[in-house]
């Protein structure tokens, strides 16, 4: 499931942030490229703003795969947008994983490995890097409250793998997330960390979409 629902207001973009071009191609193509790239994707959903629905169905229309990729409206939320995705899958897909268009350029091999997890037993798993910076929890008041161990955080990107029936009964608890994982965690799910990968880093600023022309070499 692809979420491409992001206005893309750091990046100073007129329109939302997946139909934003590095090197000459969307990043909602960029993402659907990679992502068909892993043996183990057998559905794409665009979950993409009202909008834009014709648009990102545009983009995808051209490639080999295209009849594999359906294209939803999202909603509000981030919560409604997944939920509308949920909704459109086909009914034998039974590892789901959600990503961030703006995550562009994460290889297939991510979403392999992290599939490979789920079929292993857990029930969600979600890629992370090791923190290299030391981090402080502050109070409300900007005050250090605590410094955590480095060694024990990861900073965790997508896409984030769920076994199917995991994810939507965390959706129908009617808690509330940031994203996903921290939803499963909410209502008592146990959520793997594996390796991440450098090239799945978020596109937010235009610095960023600078960094991922150069990864493409223009």
């Amino acid at each position: 499931m692809l979420v491409a629902a992001g206005q893309g207001t750091r990046l100073g973009a007129s329109q939302p942030k997946a139909f934003v071009r590095v090197a000459g191609t969307t990043l909602i193509e960029h993402a659907v490229a990679r992502a068909f790239e892993a043996t183990s994707t057998a559905q794409i959903v665009i979950v993409a703003p009202a909008s834009h629905l014709e648009e990102a169905g545009a983009l995808v229309s051209a490639h080999p795969r295209a009849g594999d990729v359906t294209v939803v409206a999202g909603g509000a939320e981030r919560t409604h947008s997944v939920a509308a995705g949920l909704a459109a899958l086909a009914e034998d897909v039974d590892v789901v994983l959600v990503h961030d268009a703006a995550r562009c350029l994460a290889p297939g091999e991510l979403f392999d490995r992290l599939v490979a997890a789920v079929r292993d037993g857990a029930e969600a798993a979600v890629p992370g890097i090791a923190v290299t910076d030391t981090i402080k929890q502050v109070d409300s008041t900007g005050h250090v409250v605590a410094t955590p161990e480095r060694a024990t955080l990861r900073a965790v990107q997508t896409p984030q793998a769920f076994r199917r029936s995991v994810l939507v009964a965390a959706h129908e608890s009617g808690v509330e997330a940031t994203d996903d994982a921290a939803l499963v965690e909410r209502v008592g799910g146990a959520v793997l960390v594996v390796e991440g990968d450098d090239l799945a880093f978020k596109v937010t600023t235009r610095a960023d979409l600078e960094r991922a022309a150069r990864i493409l070499g223009t």
